[in-house]
């Protein structure tokens, strides 16, 4: 009786064409990548309070971060959301759960029992030169925990204890498990009612920069969450289940293509008014209720959208013609796509290795008598280093490591 149903509630339309889309690929990989040099330049951000510090700091990575901020984590929510609606269509709302759990789940359980200690117990040595604590003893104090509800979906709670960078698995996938029963829930014709509406739509100029209103609402009303990249985790979800819409017709991608100029004149513009306005509220711009608080977040959520639809828009080319049967691929264009699929199936292992890894480094680097640029390049590229050894080395090449790390072959 339950196999039907889940099978069922999202149908396939004739505008609906499955291709691949290299470009998300690339964006995906170029936001777990970047997330090293974002972090390394943290270690010299003034206003961010990062695990490992640098004696002398500096304001001018913030704008630079804010550049990154605005549409890297959004980009990697949004991707999430397209990739669900294709698992779900495959597997069914139950098994996509049972793909979520192993994929996201069992590297978050992994992670945190092992790496995810390491840099608030660096915090603790690098703020203070006479803590002697040990990482074992560290890790029972770390691990003294309670549940909690009052700030789902992180239900563990502890003075110690924190979700680290892996706050990104948490909420992907608590958004996959609240998705799941909804698409069962849905019945199918009235879906595909509601997405030939909303789709149909986008033919008019500008439609498809709509989505950017809701995100305004809950960037004034809830506010931004700075340890969630400057995000509240509800725009994050508006972001993954925005993502699963686009992917239910590829009227919503020409839309993006057509309207991803505009896009990006309008969100360069946006983005400097929040810079300006976020600079100038005072207080606490993020969470503060005051009028121009409130004004420079809806402007950074407006923003947020643009930059998505512009670079959505701007990289996606449509699939060419099937080439007509001929010789087979040169080694050159093999060993790109080898390359490809190599660091595609590398990603999610990366982003949970690189943040212990990068504090790692930069407790050691920031020693140095050395200028702060030295510094910041030697975290850089240690960290690179380190993270694809590990991966190479530690996870890659057995069954039981690669599941730990959400590999599923």
């Amino acid at each position: 009786m339950a196999a039907p149903q889940e099978s069922a509630p999202i149908p396939e339309t004739g505008t609906r064409q499955v291709s691949r889309r290299p470009e998300l690929d690339a964006i995906r990989l170029v936001v777990v990548f970047g997330l090293v040099f974002f972090h390394a330049a943290l270690v010299f951000d003034t206003r961010d309070d990062y695990y490992v510090k640098n004696a002398t700091t500096t304001e001018a990575t913030t704008w630079i971060a804010g550049l990154c901020v605005v549409w890297a984590m959004p980009a990697l929510f949004l991707i999430a959301g397209l990739g669900s609606w294709h698992s779900i269509r495959r597997r069914g709302a139950g098994g996509f759960v049972r793909e979520r759990l192993l994929r996201l789940g069992v590297p978050l359980v992994f992670a945190t029992l092992t790496i995810l200690p390491l840099p608030p117990w660096l915090r603790l040595k690098a703020a203070d030169p006479g803590y002697d604590e040990s990482y074992p003893r560290f890790l029972l104090r770390f691990f003294d925990v309670h549940l909690s509800l009052s700030d789902f979906p992180f239900v563990v709670r502890g003075e110690f204890f924190e979700s680290g960078h892996l706050w990104f698995v948490v909420l992907l996938l608590a958004f996959s498990l609240l998705l799941a029963p909804l698409t069962a829930w849905l019945p199918a014709g009235r879906a595909s009612r509601i997405r030939d509406a909303v789709a149909g739509a986008t033919a008019r100029r500008g439609v498809v920069l709509l989505p950017a209103l809701p995100l305004a609402v809950v960037g004034a009303a809830l506010g931004m969450e700075e340890s969630f990249a400057g995000w509240s985790r509800w725009a994050y979800l508006l972001f993954f289940l925005y993502g699963f819409g686009l992917a239910a017709d590829d009227r919503f991608r020409a839309a993006m293509r057509r309207d991803a100029v505009p896009a990006a004149v309008a969100g360069v513009a946006l983005f400097a008014g929040a810079g300006v306005a976020l600079d100038t509220a005072g207080g606490d711009p993020f969470v503060d209720m005051t009028a121009h608080a409130a004004v420079a977040r809806v402007l950074f959520a407006l923003a947020g959208w643009c930059w998505l639809v512009a670079i959505l828009g701007l990289l996606d080319r449509p699939a060419p013609a099937p080439a007509p049967a001929g010789p087979a691929p040169d080694g050159r264009r093999t060993r790109r796509r080898q390359v490809y699929a190599y660091l595609g199936t590398a990603a999610l292992p990366l982003y949970v290795l690189h943040q212990p890894i990068v504090v790692a480094t930069a407790y050691v680097v920031v020693q140095w008598q050395v200028p702060a640029p030295v510094k910041y390049l030697t975290i850089v590229a240690s960290s690179f280093a380190i993270m694809f050894a590990v991966y190479e080395l530690g996870v890659r090449r057995t069954r039981p490591t690669r599941l730990l790390f959400g590999i599923h072959d």
